[in-house]
């Protein structure tokens, strides 16, 4: 089962540094990433920043049109040139069906805000508490969405269309 979580970090910059931080607990076997991303929005900037992290990800990676879809819903921003619009209606139903809904969406769009990061990570076997211990103390928060089997392989069906 793949889950879908949100770190969001105090600072424009804690999301990119937890890369590093990533790379060695996959090491550790302490989590296996499938995929990641991070938006960076740092104080005075109208709109975040944001990349996927072609490094962390495993066989398992989702497209660019995941990301693209997925910060365009919560920033209403395109990400890596996918459309935003009658398309991204379309496809939030879709995502609402594997459990990326209108709740998860508003949850990360009002604790991800000026001054702050988000790492948006698809993973694995990933030990939450031995992960959460490996950011640096009060300066992560977790927000979370679980997919189940099922889900995400519904989640991989709509992306690759």
């Amino acid at each position: 089962m793949a889950t879908l979580t949100v770190w969001k970090f105090d600072t424009p910059e804690g999301a990119a540094a937890a890369e590093d931080t990533l790379l060695r607990l996959q090491k550790q076997q302490l989590i296996k990433v499938l995929d990641a991303a991070v938006a960076s929005w740092p104080e005075g900037a109208a709109k975040p920043r944001t990349k996927q992290l072609h490094n962390l990800a495993g066989a398992g990676a989702l497209s660019g049109t995941f990301w693209g879809m997925l910060f365009g819903l919560i920033f209403l921003m395109p990400l890596l040139g996918a459309a935003v619009g009658a398309a991204a209606g379309a496809l939030g139903g879709k995502m609402a069906d594997v459990g990326i809904d209108d709740d998860f969406i508003e949850s990360v769009k009002s604790e991800v805000t000026p001054g702050t990061s988000a790492l948006f990570l698809l993973s694995q076997d990933a030990v939450v508490d031995r992960v959460r211990e490996a950011f640096p103390a009060g300066h992560a928060q977790l927000l979370q969405s679980n997919l189940d089997s099922a889900r995400e392989a519904k989640l991989r069906e709509i992306f690759a269309e």
